[in-house]
């Protein structure tokens, strides 16, 4: 697998955005209707530890950048269809990534008692993946999910 090293805003955005205590209440279950996002660094990790085949593409509303993300069941190595709700590691009220150390940090974040915090996690983790090297990770995906070709199989 590619490697390379984390920028020092990168590693500050754990820092920035602790996991919150876990919680199974409404509010935090209802976070689960739509997965949230890894940081680059932890989407590479989720990767190599054998969980691509999971992963969705989210594409921004411009087409500049990619975001590899939990998928939504039935998106799973497509793009994501947000007329569907869930996530793919979520089940009976309990997330499969929850204490592996493969959890998305926006997941381990959000919480009923961070109101509006979400948001601006949410942000930067944007602008990480809209990077030379969140690029190259989606690119890498593509290719060991054969991503586009199962894509134009699909569409022919």
């Amino acid at each position: 697998m590619r490697k390379h090293k984390a920028e020092p805003r990168k590693r500050d955005l754990k820092l920035k955005y602790p996991p919150s205590p876990p919680c199974q209440c409404d509010i935090c279950s209802k976070y689960c209707e739509r997965p949230g996002w890894w940081t680059v660094e932890q989407a590479e990790k989720a990767i190599d530890a054998g969980l691509a085949s999971r992963m969705m593409l989210e594409m921004s509303p411009d087409l500049s950048f990619g975001v590899l993300a939990p998928a939504f069941p039935g998106c799973e190595q497509a793009f994501a269809n947000y007329r569907l709700k869930g996530c793919t590691f979520f089940h009976s009220g309990l997330c499969e990534l929850h204490g592996s150390g493969l959890q998305p940090l926006e997941c381990g974040f959000c919480h009923h008692e961070r109101v509006g915090q979400g948001k601006m996690c949410h942000s930067e983790i944007e602008s990480d993946w809209h990077s030379p090297q969140g690029t190259a990770l989606v690119v890498h995906w593509t290719k060991i999910t054969d991503f586009w070709i199962r894509y134009f199989k699909f569409r022919h």
